[in-house]
């Protein structure tokens, strides 16, 4: 998830230290520590189990702080000007790489760096012949699809449908979600999509994902993969989505602002609405509730876009590991070998890859055993493998550009702004972002035609 457009929680001292030396062993102080700052809420879990397994294994103390809703960026730049800095943290896009490059180790020469695939060293933060992070997850997103209610509904004599299967462009979609929403009662559901939440914790799915799937086709339009000044080509797509989704929800517009994540996520999780836009990593609180794995599935963002039953969803290496240069030489180290370890050790592989469900691109991971079992990063390949074309996440100019959308798409639902507000919000100040990028930061991603 742009996980990175969430925030910083701190979590209980005694979370915190869940990494340090468990009953009846010690740490060891002469070989460094490892203080994690984690972008990926939805498995502080798994991160606590990965730093009690090396403290246990090694000595090597790991504190771990992990994101929520809130303010990411400002608790990392808080804490990176701390003396105790985190010595590892996630780094999600452009913007963040250019805001904390300052801070980055160059990674070339490490051990875990040779281990990345050839995707992954594509992908890899770069600088010249600097690299400045390590993805650790290929992600994807798009429109969550429980398919036992969607071929359920199918059955009905007021379907537009035969199955699942016939979903593969927007006007079907509307469709389906339009008739399930008239039919929900006999259908026993709440509604055809999720809530479209606008609280702090939830609107990234719209103002930070979404968001760039019609950029990505304006993009795919220009041949290039990057421009400061967009032309807006698709934004009445996006709005089109949008207006289904605020229209076919639980929900009264009036409240959207009021929804947060969980209460999005739950509607879907317990079977009560058939569509929940958001991405893989939703798996991890989807799971052991009441969909069935095998009955997930992963849609891409469909819009009403030319050509758009050829694409797959959209694909993403938004989150890479970062070691602190201003870190000790020995917490550097310390580090440096707690990340090869990760990619090498296999029970710590297996955390990444099977409970996380993270598509890890190292090529330790090649064998099945790495490969996650996540049902939805699964459905997302399976567009892929089908011969779908991959759609790659646009980059996006900041957390700041994502809440004036946000804000503006709020204002739109509520009745207090108008679809001009949103359109301003993601033209006018997309540009502004970026030359304030360039202003403070001396630099624009690069343009690839």
């Amino acid at each position: 998830m742009n996980k990175l457009s969430k925030g910083i929680v701190l979590i209980s001292a005694a979370a915190l230290t869940l990494g340090l030396a468990a009953c009846g062993s010690s740490t060891n102080s002469d070989a460094g520590h490892v203080y994690f700052l984690n972008n990926k809420p939805e498995v502080v879990d798994q991160w606590n189990e990965l730093a009690d397994m090396y403290t246990k294994e090694t000595g090597v103390q790991v504190d771990i702080q992990s994101a929520t809703s809130g303010s990411y960026e400002s608790t990392l730049s808080s804490e990176l000007a701390k003396n105790n800095a985190p010595t590892m943290f996630g780094i999600g896009g452009f913007d963040q790489y250019a805001k904390y490059k300052n801070y980055l180790e160059p990674l070339q020469d490490s051990e875990a760096y040779k281990l990345l695939n050839e995707q992954g060293k594509q992908m890899a933060h770069k600088d010249g012949d600097d690299v400045y992070g390590l993805p650790y997850a290929a992600e994807w997103f798009g429109i969550i699809a429980n398919k036992k209610i969607i071929n359920e509904y199918a059955k009905k004599s007021y379907s537009v449908i035969k199955s699942f299967d016939d979903i593969k462009d927007f006007a079907t979609l509307k469709k389906v979600a339009d008739s399930i929403q008239q039919h929900k009662d006999d259908l026993g559901l709440d509604g055809a999509f999720s809530t479209p939440g606008l609280d702090a914790s939830n609107y990234y799915r719209y103002a930070s994902h979404m968001t760039q799937v019609p950029v990505a086709y304006e993009y795919i339009d220009e041949g290039v993969d990057f421009e400061k000044e967009l032309k807006g080509t698709y934004l009445d797509n996006y709005k089109a989505l949008w207006d289904l989704e605020m229209k076919d929800n639980p929900t009264e517009n009036t409240m959207l602002g009021s929804v947060n994540y969980e209460d999005s996520t739950a509607e879907f999780s317990t079977g009560r609405v058939a569509f929940y836009p958001n991405g893989v990593w939703a798996y991890s609180q989807i799971k052991d509730n009441d969909v069935a794995d095998e009955d997930l599935a992963m849609l891409p963002y469909y819009m009403g876009f030319p050509n758009e039953s050829k694409y797959a969803a959209n694909s993403i290496y938004d989150i890479s590991w970062s070691v602190n240069k201003n870190a000790s030489e020995k917490d550097k180290k310390a580090t440096l070998d707690f990340i090869k370890w990760m990619v090498t050790n296999d029970d710590a592989k297996k955390i990444l890859a099977k409970d996380m469900g993270f598509a890890v691109p190292f090529t330790t991971f090649d064998s099945e055993d790495f490969q996650p079992d996540n049902p939805l990063t699964k459905s997302a390949l399976k567009l892929e493998s089908d011969g779908l074309t991959p759609i790659h996440g646009a980059c996006i100019p900041g957390q700041a550009w994502a809440d004036g959308v946000a804000n503006a798409l709020l204002e739109y639902a509520q009745g207090t702004g108008d679809w001009n507000g949103v359109k301003k919000a993601y033209l006018d100040d997309w540009t502004s972002a970026w030359n304030d990028y360039e202003s403070n930061f001396g630099m624009l991603p690069p343009v690839h035609k």
